[in-house]
């Protein structure tokens, strides 16, 4: 008869275990997994992504529950476990009772509250689950909403620069005297500080909180000095302690947390526990990787194979707002002891390695980690750097001579050396992977999650793969974004989003362009990036546009401009055709044409009128048809319903609504839409950017077509019923291209490289996904869309001068 095992906790460390456990003997237990959250396992560590709007719950999700499906686990999820009944082996739920023959306690930790009078006030949260985030959420659509954080540690500054990124007021309370304290040492601490109060965060260390205010819900925080902060959220970070209390009412030994021997044994015999709720050798671990080895060890205990945790030296490697730092071994003042010191003000670097007899004892490192496992493996290895000692601080290239190879440090490292911070993922599983067939990132990604979370350890993890396959490496075929950098377009918007990085200038300065004033390849996708990213933040610059995006026209070969006014989804009325005859007559347009997109092109414009022929459309209520832009050009369609005896929807009411949606915004490249009403296709919506067939049943939603140098069907990406659905998969589809295809890459070729599956799955199987794509789209345009006509026929600015243009590209009328 098959045993049972009863898992009391769905988080990190019971999904490592059952992971394990599932690999090595599949069919050794019947298998029930507990959870207080109604979730399985998520990367908690990727929370603050999420609360950052960087990810999304899915993006998150490590065991989906297909998984559990497939592993035969019974999962009770939002059924707390309550009781402990050691002499009967059976847990209480809410539920009933159920039996164990084993037990495994991976109850987690729980948030700090501080013991302060309003602690429980509506509005006073923690910061460990994804209930956590989604109050934060709420509060943070909030208009004006302020928000204080109790703690500086990583956590609570995670929270701000989220929540600052949401558009809250944010103010982090700390009680020591500088951030992250046990992590950095004051230098550090400072320029960390420095680094969050020039993004509008208000920092106050050595902040003692006396009482949170309020009545029905929490209105202000009161410090001791006097000091009162508003607050319409208050998110407590001030620690963690393990979540023990099934435990201790068990009778259970435990101390700060559940006492567990080498093979993650409690006292009880057939009781195990792992995670942060566990106490090994009187210490608590909050970093995943030795979660991750005692949850392995336990589930080799589990099937009776000898194991033993052993401590390891646990370092830190973060990204807090977008800041690199690391942090290993002991770092306080004290006897024998010697520091180097490496600073770099301009660059906001600064490294620091303690030394105790020829031997680093702690390293500390802020805007740089490049180097950090060099450094973590020497710590660990003990080993004397007295040879290298003056040359040590510029790490591993700088070792033998400027020309030393820079993977050699790469292969000198042990195959313990952690790689993947993340998800606790060493060199030798990656060379494992390697020699098992995994030969490029995206393979070792599937087979050892290393890079799968955050993705700061890419590039360690290919120097692996390229010292291991020697010249069986293949370098990624992406080229750089342009001459100035060696980044790819993936690399700088990654950046861009990681670093919080909100001008032009920043993202050259962090990135280390060659030249600080860029060029006319990249300035332009910085500044598309900048708008995608951070529309509420960043101020377009008009300077690093195309020369038909600064004159709102397009040029033609003898450098007149041609003017096309929108016609909302090719209808007109006689008297836009009146204004059109007029401004042709006024302006003496040498032609006028009807377009392929169903609209009048006014062709011959001189430069020197287009403020003015601007105005005189504008005032007779036509808008830009933006037929210069990388944005929404056009929205063909039949005359559908209304006059077609064929027609089966109203398919120009649609154009003329997804039109009025879409126009002004800013794509990778130019965006087309066609809406036929049947499927005889008068509007050729099979082979635009994006195409509406409408039929019987309802719409028929297809993306990734081309008809001009390429040519190309579209794929069918989603049959709706309403026309409302129609417009929101079609909104979600242009958002989802705006955030994550490469700058000039029409919707066609970046559905290629990512896949249409992945494109479903984010805009067609995920409700909640496909929502907030669409609220993102809505606030972009709520602060970019605007017609350059207005803007740019007003009294003040016909009397400017034209400012001389530099064109960067003189693009060819499309």
């Amino acid at each position: 008869m098959t045993r049972k095992l009863v898992v009391i906790g769905a988080g990190m460390a019971s999904g490592q275990m059952l992971e394990s456990l599932t690999g090595i003997a599949p069919d050794a237990y019947d298998i029930t997994l507990f959870g207080a959250e109604p979730r399985g396992n998520y990367n908690r560590i990727m929370l603050s992504p999420v609360l950052a709007g960087e990810k999304s719950y899915d993006e998150i999700v490590t065991h989906d529950a297909a998984w559990y499906r497939d592993q035969g686990i019974t999962c009770r999820f939002g059924e707390p476990v309550v009781k402990i009944d050691r002499s009967q082996k059976h847990i209480v739920s809410a539920a009933g009772v159920t039996p164990y023959d084993k037990l495994v306690i991976a109850t987690g930790s729980a948030s700090f509250i501080i013991p302060v009078s309003g602690n429980d006030l509506p509005g006073v949260i923690g910061f460990r689950d994804m209930d956590d985030v989604e109050q934060m959420l709420a509060a943070a659509r909030k208009p004006g909403g302020k928000a204080v954080i109790i703690g500086g540690g990583l956590l609570g500054l995670e929270a701000a620069a989220a929540l600052n990124g949401q558009g809250m007021e944010v103010t982090v309370l700390h009680l020591m005297g500088n951030l992250m304290e046990r992590q950095l040492d004051p230098a550090a601490g400072y320029l960390l500080q420095k680094e969050l109060e020039s993004r509008g965060i208000t920092v106050i260390c050595k902040a003692f909180t006396k009482a949170i205010l309020g009545k029905e819900h929490v209105d202000a925080v009161l410090l001791e000095d006097g000091t009162i902060l508003g607050a319409d959220l208050v998110v407590m970070a001030a620690g963690i302690r393990p979540e023990t209390r099934v435990a201790t009412d068990a009778g259970l030994h435990v101390e700060r947390g559940i006492v567990v021997d080498d093979a993650m044994q409690t006292s009880d015999p057939d009781i195990l526990a792992v995670g942060e709720c566990v106490e090994h050798n009187e210490t608590v671990y909050g970093l995943v990787a030795p979660l991750f080895d005692m949850a392995k060890v336990l589930a080799q205990s589990l099937i009776d194979e000898p194991a033993a945790f052993v401590a390891p030296a646990v370092s830190t490697k973060l990204k807090v707002t977008g800041v690199d730092l690391f942090s290993v071994g002991d770092f306080a003042e004290g006897e024998g002891r010697e520091d180097i010191v490496f600073r770099d003000p301009a660059r906001g670097i600064y490294k620091r390695i303690i030394l105790r007899d020829d031997k680093i004892i702690g390293v500390v490192m802020y805007g740089d980690t490049s180097d950090s496992s060099w450094f973590f493996a020497k710590l660990k290895a003990g080993e004397d750097i007295g040879d290298i000692r003056d040359t040590l601080i510029f790490g591993p290239a700088f070792q033998g001579g400027a020309q030393a190879d820079p993977l050699a440090a790469v292969a000198a490292l042990p195959l313990d050396a952690e790689i993947c911070g993340c998800n606790g993922v060493c060199k030798g599983s990656i060379v494992t992977a390697i020699s098992d067939g995994a030969t490029d990132l995206a393979a070792i990604k599937a087979v050892t999650k290393a890079s799968a979370s955050c993705g700061n350890c890419s590039g360690l993890v290919e120097q692996v793969l390229a010292s291991t396959l020697g010249d069986g490496f293949v370098v990624p075929a992406e080229s750089p974004m342009c001459g100035c950098t060696t980044l790819t377009h993936e690399d700088v918007r990654r950046i861009i989003k990681s670093q919080a990085l909100k001008t032009m200038p920043a993202v050259m300065q962090e990135c280390g362009w060659s030249s600080l004033c860029g060029c006319a390849s990249c300035r332009p996708a910085l500044n598309f990036y900048l708008i995608a990213e951070w529309p509420l933040d960043y101020a377009d610059d008009a300077q690093s546009r195309f020369v038909n995006e600064r004159n709102h026209a397009n040029i033609q070969k003898d450098g007149t401009f041609s003017v096309l006014p929108r016609m909302w989804g090719g209808m007109t009325t006689p008297d836009e055709l009146r204004a059109i005859a007029d401004a042709a007559d006024k302006y003496n347009v040498p032609a006028v044409k009807v377009t392929g997109g169903q609209r009048i092109d006014l062709l011959g414009v001189k430069k020197e009128d287009l403020p003015d022929i601007w105005a005189d459309l504008n005032e007779a209520g036509m808008v830009s048809g933006h037929a210069y832009s990388k944005g929404l050009r056009t929205v063909k369609t039949c005359v559908g319903t209304d006059f077609c005896r064929f027609g089966t929807q109203d398919s120009t009411g649609l154009g003329v609504k997804l039109e009025k949606i879409l126009w002004g915004s800013w794509t990778p490249h130019k965006v087309k839409l066609g809406v036929s009403g049947c499927p005889r296709n008068c509007a050729e919506a099979t082979c635009k950017d994006i195409g509406i067939i409408c039929v019987d049943s309802g719409f028929e939603v297809s993306v990734a077509g081309a008809a001009g140098m390429e040519l190309k069907q579209t794929e069918a990406l989603a049959k709706v019923a309403t026309e409302q659905e129609a417009i929101d998969v079609t909104v979600a589809f242009v958002q989802l291209y705006r955030e994550n295809a490469r700058y000039l890459h029409r919707a066609y070729k970046w559905v290629a490289k990512v896949g249409l599956d992945w494109v479903k799955a984010r805009v067609v199987d995920d409700p909640e996904q496909r929502a907030a794509l669409c609220a993102r789209f809505e606030l972009s345009q709520s602060v970019y869309r605007q017609d350059p006509w207005a803007a740019e026929s007003t009294p003040e600015f016909k009397e400017k001068k034209w400012a001389p243009l530099t064109d960067l590209t003189l693009e060819a009328a499309e």
